[in-house]
């Protein structure tokens, strides 16, 4: 029966004790509720009842509310929105926040997920406002004075080629407008936000064929830069090509000629030499040359017509025999 009534008594002390006493985390900031309404802890300032560690309340009655004390992320969802020049395109971002106040916090939103749903609202809003006002430049470009990187060769086909426009503020800029624009809102809520960042920045399905077409027309026009330069090239090429050939056959004719005539001299003088040895040997010169005359003129099919005192008639009066 002792041991009973002493377990009875030790199960009640474990439970007052219990009831009686909580911990708080060096992640977490805690307050009391007694009925429901705040009485202790963070939201009524009290640093002894919020520091890391194991503290007491009263049993029963009060209830111990646990917040995050450290910085909360926020990462909304990706949103089709437009710019100033009228380009859709999908905005993913995120932000960090923390618990500022949390009296305000608990009486007006409770918990995380309803504050990720104002969130939500705030930031997509002052997101939409931000974009609607810039270009798109403005959004995908975070550096005023960035040079990009040029090819010279492309750039000498196009000088408009790897030239930013000017623009005014950038992304980083936009980021800060709408971490301004939605610091005041949420402040309301106990919430304080920290930043806000771009993730992610897409185009839409049609934007992004226009850019692909208009890359691809910059392409062409290069391409075709480059081939009227080369078929200029190939143009001087065979030009060159025809010139030193026909300065080539030219001389080689010339040479041919030039040796010919020699070679006829030389044959001319040889003839000459050796047919005017002797009077026999001039007639016998006269005669061969009267047969290729001959050869050359006669042939099957030709007729002649000559009298008989031609120089070229004579042979034939001495063709036959001689007669006594």
């Amino acid at each position: 029966m002792k041991t009973i009534l002493f377990s009875i008594l030790a199960l009640g002390a474990f439970i007052l004790i219990s009831s009686s006493t909580y911990t708080v985390d060096q992640a977490e900031q805690v307050f009391i509720t007694e009925f429901g309404k705040p009485v202790g802890g963070a939201i009524n300032a009290d640093p002894a009842k919020n520091e890391a560690g194991l503290h007491f309340k009263k049993p029963f009655i009060q209830q111990v509310n646990r917040i995050e004390k450290r910085i909360l992320e926020w990462d909304g969802p990706a949103t089709e929105m437009p710019t100033r020049d009228k380009l859709y395109i999908t905005v993913d971002n995120f932000a960090r926040w923390r618990i500022s106040d949390p009296k305000t916090y608990f009486e007006k939103l409770r918990d995380e997920r309803s504050a990720l749903s104002r969130l939500d609202d705030i930031i997509g809003s002052e997101t939409r406002n931000v974009i609607a006002a810039h270009d798109l430049i403005e959004v995908i470009r975070s550096e005023k004075d960035r040079k990009p990187e040029r090819d010279e060769t492309l750039a000498a086909a196009d000088a408009t080629l790897g030239t930013l426009p000017p623009i005014r503020f950038g992304r980083s800029t936009l980021n800060d407008q709408i971490l301004k624009a939605a610091q005041p809102k949420v402040l309301s809520w106990g919430i304080e936000l920290l930043d806000v960042r771009f993730k992610r920045i897409n185009y839409k399905s049609g934007v992004i064929e226009k850019i692909y077409s208009r890359m691809a027309s910059e392409r062409e026009q290069i391409a075709e830069r480059f081939r009227s330069e080369g078929a200029g090239e190939a143009a001087k090429i065979l030009g060159r090509k025809e010139r030193d050939l026909s300065l080539i056959e030219s001389t080689a004719y010339r040479k041919e000629q030039e040796i010919r005539g020699k070679a006829d001299a030389e044959a001319t003088g040889i003839y000459a030499s050796a047919y005017s040895t002797s009077p026999v040997a001039a007639d016998f010169y006269q005669f061969m040359k009267t047969l290729e005359t001959y050869q050359k003129t006669l042939g099957k099919d030709t007729t002649a017509v000559l009298t008989s005192d031609s120089e070229l008639f004579h042979l034939f009066k001495r063709i036959g025999p001689k007669t006594e």
